[in-house]
């Protein structure tokens, strides 16, 4: 559990309703493990008996110090949470030591007027790290054997306050340029992470710490080695939706630290009281954390009077009794994929001029994960050679290095995906790989159109497809092509316009194509990732689908569950055994616009994706391909068998019914058969 208990300095009687049974009791009607408890919140205060900032005035007992005892009482384990980028009581008292953006405006919740409720953000330049520090190493001496130390809110914006303008004359940095305001924003957070991470371990080498930002950063390698471990913050419903977590996941399996899951029980985000998602979407993403190999958390907010919520924890209980009866199945496990998606988020971090977004990334997930594929998200230090395919999403330049690094990889028989400018030079002369054609720049149209050839067509179409970014101009000559690209009559001006959206497709072909297949590459000339996460038509998904098929002939596994279903397939070398997770939910998206005063949520609502019924699907049918012997298939924890064949290493079965959840122990002989 992740206890949130940001409390208003203005709200009286804080803690007066905490009772040691009661919130024991919660616990245990959770089935919790570890609970994560409040040092210091976002509005600043503490909640023990400190010499360095202010206890909440409201509070009148050592309340951080009354959850330790209780949860150690009955065996439960106990990190404890300080807010690090946000201190609205140090911002009032030190206003100078809250981040100043270049238009002079303060950076935060708040930017416009000090009169709007919102969070402050510190700077880490200024003399708030060094208080900051010291509230940590006060947390570390009073709770010196507590189970870690979790910071929250690390961030730091292109702050122009007087520390980080000093700091960038000191560096040589021009404080009118954005690259060096980021810059010096680089080197706060750097400055933040050696000496936060120095004060947490600064009774305990071994204590455990974690930072939060929300996000895992991809590629950022130099920022892990202050980590004990990863906690991926993603409630579905808070903003982050059901596919930010498998994706983050997927990454975090190939880096080598332990990593839990972490959702919420809210409805909406963090910070909502009285709001309670369906038990069944808990359970759903609890399933999904084993899933995808990672232990669970989930966030719950404490009322102000200390009084744990018992419909919390029993909706919590419902979800945590069934992780139970599955860790033994989840515990060490090795992710098995046949495809790396490279990503574009790590890979743009070393090309300063190259888009660093993850819209490719998010995209490439989607496909993937709707497709059935088995998969890994990888930065440029992880090893290539284990995939079958590899994936470069929409806008991944290749410098020297990476294409040192790909050519040895296709030199030993691999394959790549390229899509949009992924394998053009950093300089964007031209294709770094011999693709099979001729380059000649961007499109001038946007959109264009694509007819592929027939059998990479989407199943419902036989007429040119509307793109919405710009292409490649590719002309095959030694590849195949893939197809045709067809010009719009013009771009929409004022001038030019054709009807309520684009022009459409002239009647002929432009000349240039819409992908090619040389040898094991296959290039498709459209960011076709990026246009899938911001559009999402089964048409394109299908494009993309087949056009990969053309690489991955053989995938480990093949599965006729709907796009909403998803896959994973572990190993347990240890206990000589593959797990099959299948998961399904018929996610849907409710609500819409309405006026609202809460703060994250403030103004109007849009809709938000939500997992009410969990509907059983049947006789789902699977074809898997190991390279041992499988001795029995059955369903676990149940423990139910299921007949099976195996022929050349394929081992094929049904499935009767799936709800929700169903794991699949493959049990294989310790001498392996078909290679």
């Amino acid at each position: 559990m992740h206890l949130d208990f940001h409390t208003s300095g203005v709200i009286e009687g804080v803690g007066s309703m905490f009772d040691k049974k009661q919130f024991q009791q919660a616990l245990k009607t959770g089935c919790v493990d570890s609970i994560t408890c409040f040092s210091k919140c976002h509005h600043g205060w503490s909640y023990h008996p400190t010499r360095v900032g202010k206890k909440h005035p409201h509070l009148k007992f050592d309340l951080l110090r009354a959850q330790y005892e209780a949860a150690k009482e009955i065996g439960i384990n106990v990190p404890v949470y300080l807010s690090a980028g946000i201190d609205n009581l140090a911002s009032y008292e030190h206003p100078e030591w809250r981040e100043v953006r270049a238009n002079g405006q303060w950076g935060g919740g708040a930017p416009e007027e000090i009169i709007k409720p919102g969070f402050h953000s510190l700077c880490f330049n200024g003399p708030y790290l060094n208080y900051l520090c010291e509230q940590i190493k006060e947390a570390a001496e009073l709770f010196p054997e507590c189970d870690g130390i979790f910071l929250d809110i690390i961030a730091q914006g292109q702050c122009c306050c007087k520390w980080c303008l000093a700091a960038m004359k000191t560096e040589g940095l021009d404080a009118t340029v954005e690259a060096d305001r980021q810059k010096c924003a680089g080197m706060a957070v750097e400055r933040y992470y050696k000496e936060t991470t120095a004060a947490c371990k600064s009774l305990r080498e071994d204590m455990p710490v974690f930072h939060n930002s929300g996000h895992i950063q991809r590629g950022n390698r130099e920022l892990l080695k202050y980590f004990s471990h990863l906690e991926l913050e993603s409630l579905p419903t808070g903003g982050w939706g059901y596919d930010h977590f498998p994706v983050s996941a997927k990454y975090c399996m190939n880096l080598p630290f332990d990593f839990l899951g972490m959702t919420g029980k809210f409805h909406t985000t963090w910070g909502e009281f009285g709001g309670y998602k369906h038990p069944n979407a808990l359970q759903y993403e609890c399933a999904a954390m084993l899933a995808y190999g990672a232990k669970c958390s989930i966030g719950d907010q404490l009322h102000p009077t200390g009084e744990m919520d018992i419909s919390t924890y029993k909706m919590i209980g419902s979800a945590y009794r069934d992780v139970q009866a599955k860790e033994a199945w989840c515990r060490d496990v090795e992710n098995i994929a046949d495809i790396g998606i490279v990503s574009s988020e790590a890979a743009n971090r070393e090309n300063p001029g190259a888009r660093n977004d993850s819209e490719s990334d998010v995209g490439a997930g989607r496909i993937l994960l709707e497709g059935h594929f088995l998969f890994d998200i990888l930065d440029l230090e992880m090893d290539f050679s284990k995939y079958k395919v590899l994936v470069l999403p929409d806008n991944i330049s290749v410098n020297d290095r990476l294409k040192n690094k790909l050519d040895e990889y296709l030199s030993k028989g691999g394959k790549l995906f390229l899509t949009g400018t992924s394998g053009l030079s950093s300089d964007g002369s031209g294709f770094v790989f011999d693709i099979g054609a001729e380059y000649h720049g961007q499109s001038p149209y946007r959109p264009d159109y694509v007819l592929p050839n027939k059998e990479l067509r989407p199943s419902f179409v036989d007429s040119p497809l509307v793109m919405y970014l710009p292409s490649q101009r590719i002309k095959a000559i030694k590849g195949c092509s893939l197809g045709q690209i067809y010009d719009p009559y013009f771009n929409r001006t004022f001038e030019h316009f054709c009807s309520h959206q684009h022009a459409p497709a002239r009647p002929e072909p432009s000349g240039f194509d819409t992908g090619v297949q040389c040898g094991n590459i296959v290039y498709l000339s459209h960011p076709v990732f990026s246009i899938y996460r911001g559009l999402g038509a089964v048409a394109y998904r299908e494009y993309i689908i087949n056009a990969l098929n053309l690489l991955l002939v053989e995938p480990a596994i093949r599965v006729n569950l709907p796009s909403t279903g998803r896959v994973t397939l572990m190993k347990q070398q240890e206990h000589n055994r593959y797990l099959l997770h299948l998961l399904y939910a018929n996610t849907i998206n409710r609500g819409g616009p309405m006026e609202l005063s809460g703060g994250t949520v403030a103004g109007k609502t849009s809709s938000v994706e939500v997992v009410d019924e969990l509907l059983p699907l049947y006789d789902i049918k699977i074809s898997l391909s190991v390279p041992e012997k499988v001795e029995c298939v059955k369903c676990v924890p149940d423990g139910d068998e299921l007949e099976f064949s195996q022929q050349a290493g394929c081992v094929e079965f049904v499935l009767p019914k799936l709800q929700c959840h169903q794991m699949l122990e493959l049990e294989y002989s310790r001498i392996s058969g078909h290679h």
